[in-house]
């Protein structure tokens, strides 16, 4: 019995020895696949992960920018809307050459036909 049993103990570490082979053999071939798919990537001009995640948080700042951009643009160009219909327009006359002139108020006498509070007295 001690045969076998001393059988049975080389049997199993002949086997141990092979799977440890066996599984260094397997992490070669795969550093080996890795290398090769890296050099086939880097000459098709394919992007890192790193690259790629890089680029794509740029793109979600300048969109982020874009929109707060053409928010404010909107505030502006309604600001603008809202203080050019506030705005009367000025009276237009015509002198004697034919050229019109803008008329603008008097500092004494503002549009509204009340006197101006700001104007300073004529001496």
């Amino acid at each position: 019995m001690q045969v076998d049993n001393r059988i049975l103990d080389d049997l199993a570490r002949v086997a141990g020895g092979a799977l440890g082979a066996f599984s260094s053999l397997r992490e070669e071939a795969e550093g080996q696949l890795r290398a090769q798919l890296e050099r086939v990537l880097s000459r098709m001009d394919v992007v890192s992960r790193e690259e790629y995640e890089a680029v794509r948080a740029m793109a979600a700042k300048a969109r982020e920018e874009q929109e707060a951009m053409a928010e404010r643009l909107a505030a502006l160009e309604a600001t603008v809307a809202s203080l050019s219909a506030a705005k009367a327009p000025l009276p237009v006359a015509v002198e004697p050459a034919g050229i019109p002139a803008v008329v603008e108020p008097s500092p004494g006498k503002p549009e509204d036909g009340k006197p101006d509070s700001t104007a300073t007295p004529a001496a």
